[in-house]
């Protein structure tokens, strides 16, 4: 096993914050990344509530936004990888879209 794919496996979220333009993560072993909110078309169109209201899953290595139907993996924070989805997905989840 190389060695990013074992430190990725071992990384863990423990607190997320998020900004009108970023979202940051801070990890068990010390690290913080800060990524664009523009990665997570979701996150930017949600409300400062429905943001914040996250939860971590699988104990740390993702997080979960109930209320946007959000969840990004830790390993994808870490790898730079922005969300993957579909331009159509995600016009098809606006029109659906109610503001709580």
């Amino acid at each position: 096993m190389n060695t990013l794919i074992a430190e990725i496996q071992r990384a863990r979220a423990h607190h997320v914050s998020l900004t009108e333009d970023s979202l940051t993560v801070d990890f068990l072993d010390g690290r913080t990344i800060t990524v664009p909110l523009a990665w997570y078309p979701r996150l930017q169109h949600g409300t400062e509530k429905e943001r914040n209201n996250w939860r971590l899953i699988g104990d740390g290595e993702g997080i979960h936004w109930p209320d946007l139907d959000e969840d990004i993996s830790v390993g994808n924070i870490i790898l730079g990888q922005p969300s993957g989805e579909s331009q159509k997905s995600f016009r098809n989840w606006l029109k659906r879209r109610t503001i709580r």
